[in-house]
């Protein structure tokens, strides 16, 4: 019977230290996804302001082009060098964009991520984010008795 005790406290010491050793590993894998996939994501938030500029300058172009259409009867820009100023700004900023997806797509080839991985992430993210301005908003103001 004493045998049997030890043998199972034996047994139970090993694998105890397999779980440990397993749990160790998972949370390390765990802990490396978090990281590539919070790099897709700061990635994707300079795309988000790229196509923000890109925005921009697209309606400043626009409003160039009104302008010296309506204003001057201009609908000729050889020689402007504010539109093609614009242009080139325009071109630029889809440079920029297109090297930011590339760089996305070499982030999930290197550690094999898969779009359903990034975008349920990405959910979660957004549903604590909601969550945390909620709770803002139920804190009250100390400045603002009535809020």
């Amino acid at each position: 019977m004493n045998k049997l005790w030890d043998d199972l406290k034996q047994n139970m010491k090993d694998w105890s230290s397999v779980a440990v050793e397993k749990a160790e590993e998972v949370s390390k894998i765990a802990v490396a996804k978090t990281e590539e996939l919070t790099k897709i994501s700061k990635i994707k938030i300079e795309i988000h302001q790229l196509q923000r500029d890109l925005a921009k300058t697209y309606e400043n172009l626009g409003r160039l082009v009104s302008y010296h259409a309506k204003e001057e009867n201009m609908v000729n820009f050889t020689g402007n060098k504010e539109f093609y100023s614009s242009l080139q700004k325009i071109e630029d900023i889809q440079d920029k964009i297109t090297e930011k997806e590339a760089e996305i797509q070499k982030v999930k080839d290197e550690f094999d991520l898969q779009e359903s991985d990034i975008a349920a992430t990405e959910h979660s993210i957004k549903a604590e984010s909601e969550e945390e301005e909620v709770a803002q908003k139920e804190v009250p103001d100390p400045d603002n008795p009535t809020s």
